[in-house]
């Protein structure tokens, strides 16, 4: 073992001596508190270590001992429903052994190893296995937890066993000797392997009408939602956890405020799973590092994250990864390189952020998984984003909008309106709108491309015409225009408008967004024709069928909601008989 002394001191960042022989991102064991580290830079006999700890109390000549060992995380049994900090120590598990306060250099395995699991095997002996293969599995929950055989193992089963065990104890021994049990470790900063790559083609369904029918994201997707302050990111990201067709959630809480992290940790055990009716941390997996700890286990929790999303997909499983903030994780990184002394790029910030972001965002996909199996599993990785004063120009924001393919940009404005999500229509995109159109023609409609083009070609003649108006009045504008106006009040407050609290609103499945959407664009079909043939536009936006179209949120019978479209036609051709009786 690799054995040096500590040299220098600075904050995270322990410079050690006589580390000859040491490997980027190996492990060490920093101290006489043997706290843990990992080193980012190598210079002769000198490795410059990130602690994950805080480094008070250190002194200039401690030990520092290489574990030879990459940062890696435990995957087993036993992940969903933990909570855990940024290098994957369970949380529960540490305030067990030190309180409410963390001590240093305290070591909790990311996995229970009391706990004993009911293994059934799937392989018989003589059997050739190879990474990804399935050898058995466990019930995790109501998961099917597939245990898998490490990527980096194969040969033939010599013994297989079945019953209850603790995940690391032996249910498979190959012909070399090799053991393999419930759990392997995984480096963190290394992608899981898999066979191919698949087109993104199948969206992912949110329940949320702005998301789902405008600005679509697919699964294995990358999506980010930026916003100031208030703006409501973290109940965006709450309610896609909840809502989201993934069987599994993964929620780094990467440098939030310690009150808004225990809002977090103490709602997720109290909400219920829309789809099974159990409590929905049963298949959620949280990482908290909220702003107060190590800059450094900042940093590497983004990692820890994205490692078990990718084992959940290789069993092939939907995985959404939630990340909140980047901005956080981007400021960790700003701080260590800082104390690196290394040249600073555009506010202060290195001049690898965009790569390291982008690595990062690259490892979300729908993928064909390894493995003699025909599985496909996916990683969505949705992002949230804080610039400083909402301002949308900062590095972060800039480096994410490159790699991104939907971007929901939250507003100020709206929020303070109390218009929830305060996603700006203008400003957002997706890219993936070609990508799951045939989904949508298939399952949904023909007709909902045309029906979210129509919606967006009104929303943006709408600031359009918000121009005008404060320029000049409304007073100026023609009936057509005025009318524009009053479709678009009604797409935002009736269609657009959500509310995560509402027990009816809060999920709209996607033949009841369309079915919304196509009565309010029939009325402004119906009001441009009827003014053509004479009615005025004060006596259509009068119609009694208005009151139904401004409730349709709380509407749960969509076949109620089609009927409507037949009483908006009824209103308004008996509009049209009377514009037709006065004329004559």
């Amino acid at each position: 073992m690799i054995q040096g002394f500590i040299a220098r001191i600075s904050g995270p960042v322990v410079i050690a001596r006589s580390m000859r022989g040491s490997k980027m991102y190996d492990v060490v064991k920093v101290g006489e508190a043997e706290l843990n580290g990992e080193i980012i830079r190598l210079e002769g006999d000198e490795s410059v270590i990130q602690v994950y700890e805080d480094t008070t109390g250190l002194k200039i000549g401690e030990k520092v001992e290489n574990t030879g060992l990459p940062l890696s995380v435990e995957l087993g049994p036993g992940l969903l429903s933990s909570i855990y900090d940024g290098v994957q120590r369970p949380l529960p598990g540490l305030a067990e052994k030190s309180g409410d306060f963390i001590s240093k250099g305290i070591y909790v395995p990311g996995l229970e190893r009391k706990k004993r699991w009911t293994f059934t095997a799937t392989v018989k002996e003589g059997d050739n296995v190879s990474g990804g293969d399935t050898i058995g599995t466990v019930l995790e929950y109501q998961l099917q937890h597939r245990i898998l055989v490490p990527p980096d193992k194969q040969g033939t089963v010599k013994e297989i066993f079945e019953g209850d065990f603790t995940v690391d104890e032996p249910v498979c021994i190959l012909e070399d000797g090799t053991k393999l049990t419930l759990m392997h470790q995984w480096p963190v900063r290394k992608g899981r392997p898999f066979k191919k790559k698949l087109d993104p083609s199948l969206p992912l369904l949110t329940g949320q009408r702005i998301f789902d029918t405008l600005f679509p994201l697919v699964k294995g997707g990358t999506a980010m939602i930026p916003g100031g302050f208030g703006t409501g990111k973290t109940v965006s990201e709450q309610t896609l956890a909840k809502w989201a067709d993934t069987q599994v959630v993964v929620y780094i809480g990467c440098g939030e405020r310690g009150n808004e992290m225990t809002d977090v940790l103490t709602e997720f055990p109290e909400l219920t799973d829309p789809r099974t009716g159990l409590p929905l941390i049963e298949r959620t997996i949280m990482i908290a590092n909220t702003s107060n700890m190590p800059v450094a286990a900042r940093e590497a929790s983004i990692y820890t994250g994205v490692t078990i999303a990718e084992y959940y997909r290789d069993m092939g499983y939907d995985v959404s990864l939630m990340a909140d903030s980047t901005s956080r994780w981007g400021e960790a990184l700003r701080e260590v390189s800082g104390r690196l002394e290394e040249m600073p790029g555009e506010e202060g910030y290195p001049a690898y952020l965009a790569t390291r972001l982008s690595a990062f965002y690259e490892r979300s996909g729908r993928i064909m998984c390894e493995g003699k199996e025909e599985r496909q599993g996916s990683v969505t990785i949705i992002g949230a984003v804080s610039p400083p004063g909402g301002d949308f120009s900062e590095p972060i924001t800039q480096s994410t909008l490159r790699i991104a393919g939907t971007f929901w940009a939250l507003d100020t404005n709206l929020a303070y309106r109390r218009h929830f999500p305060s996603v700006n229509w203008i400003k957002s995109y997706s890219l993936y709108l070609d990508s799951v159109n045939e989904w949508y023609n298939a399952n949904i409609s023909g007709e909902w491309r045309e029906i979210r083009d129509q919606t967006m070609f009104l929303l943006q003649k709408e600031v359009e015409l918000q121009e005008i108006v404060q320029l000049v009045g409304p007073d100026a504008l023609p009936d057509s225009e005025k009318a524009i106006l009053e479709i678009t009040r009604m797409i935002r407050e009736d269609f657009l408008q959500q509310s995560a609290y509402s027990d009816t609103d809060s999920f709209c499945p996607l033949d009841k967004q369309l079915a919304m959407l196509k009565v309010i664009l029939t009325y402004y079909d119906q009001m441009l024709s009827s003014m053509n043939r004479g009615v005025s536009l004060r006596d259509l936006l009068l119609i009694p069928v208005k009151s139904e179209i401004s409730r349709m949120k709380e509407q749960t019978d969509i076949k109620k909601i089609n009927l409507i479209v037949d009483t908006i036609t009824e209103q308004v051709d008996g509009l049209e008989v009377q514009a037709c009786s006065s004329i004559v």
